[in-house]
């Protein structure tokens, strides 16, 4: 006779659920939500120390309540819950958190010239091209200042055009008028300066997304009308008095001129060379970079703006125009391409 078959054992189930789960540990998480409340609005130093020395703790009990969330499918809604307050933890208690005024240090000590050193060879070809422009137009104006018309309009030389006198052209160089002629409206002719070369060197820059050509045309075109002015008062022998009256300003306006070229031309030839990334990707990497060193030519259209409005218009004297002409270039130059020790912090 076979032997009645023996009922199989009943596995009790685990005593595990949402609710008991969260009544254990329950009060670690509104703990730790309050700390990080706590911090978020009034810092670190709002925190004793006992409390400093529990949000590691705390963090890491979240953690592992979220590991084990994970692993035993509990609701949707606490593992939410859960994730969102272990990411907010991280990004507050191991995150790197800079002042507004830490950000702006490190974006004048580093982001900017290194943008600016990272797009040389641009600033190189637009510089480049800036100088072939006056060197076109300063010959066919030497030679024939007929030319000069085709490339400066009547409105912009202000009568300073080859049939004016020498002695007219070296008035306009800041050598024939009073004082108090020459500081008056000086405030404004400083901001109309800055707003138009602001202007160009903005449509310069973004103009380099069709693949840089038309940057390359309007730094070529910055060029003409320079070597064209340029002819004029060279011919009337005043080519030095001309060049100390462009350079206390021109070091800067001008290398601005070619770094808004040159950030232009960085994003133009991303588009054409994406290289390995995508098309996108690679022009919003350049983008990226073309957009700080952008921000740093507004800051040094600023400062060109304030030497032609107010340095070029008080200080008269052809050396002493070349001389803060110089250190000018001479600080850019420092400033950009010194080597200096990185911020590891």
């Amino acid at each position: 006779m076979t032997p009645p078959a023996t009922p199989a054992p009943v596995v009790a189930a685990p005593a595990f659920s949402t609710g008991r789960f969260r009544a254990e540990r329950e009060a670690d998480w509104i703990a730790f939500d309050l700390l990080l409340t706590k911090l978020e609005k009034k810092g670190a130093k709002a925190l004793t120390s006992d409390e400093l020395l529990q949000l590691p703790l705390l963090y890491r009990a979240t953690l592992s309540s979220l590991s084990i969330a994970r692993a035993t499918s509990l609701d949707k809604a606490l593992l939410d819950h859960l994730e969102a307050l272990s990411i907010r933890g991280y990004f507050l208690v191991y995150g790197v958190r800079e002042t507004r005024w830490s950000r702006v240090r490190r974006f004048f000590l580093y982001d900017w010239p290194a943008a600016v050193r990272s797009v040389w060879k641009e600033t190189i070809v637009i510089a480049l091209i800036i100088i072939l422009g006056a060197l076109t137009s300063y010959s066919l104006v030497a030679h024939q200042p007929e030319w000069y018309f085709n490339f400066v309009p009547e409105e912009m030389a202000g009568g300073r055009d080859p049939r004016a006198t020498a002695e007219y052209l070296q008035s306009t160089l800041g050598h024939g008028k009073a004082a108090g002629e020459q500081e008056s409206g000086l405030h404004v002719f400083a901001t109309f300066l800055f707003t138009h070369n602001s202007q160009v060197s903005i449509l310069s820059f973004a103009l380099g997304f069709a693949f840089g050509v038309p940057t390359m045309m309007l730094e070529y075109y910055q060029g003409i009308g320079l070597g064209a002015m340029l002819a004029v008062f060279a011919n009337k022998g005043l080519g030095f008095d001309f060049g100390g009256w462009l350079f206390i300003h021109g070091t800067t306006e001008l290398f601005a001129a070619a770094l808004s070229g040159a950030a232009g031309l960085r994003i133009g030839t991303a588009v054409v060379f994406p290289g390995a990334r995508g098309r996108l990707e690679a022009a919003s990497d350049a983008g990226r970079t073309a957009g700080k060193v952008m921000v740093g030519v507004i800051l040094m259209l600023l400062v060109a703006g304030l030497l032609e409005g107010f340095g070029r218009q008080l200080i008269t004297d052809t050396l002493l125009r070349y001389g803060i002409g110089t250190l000018m270039l001479l600080f850019w130059l420092a400033y950009y391409y010194v080597p200096r020790r990185e911020d590891v912090t």
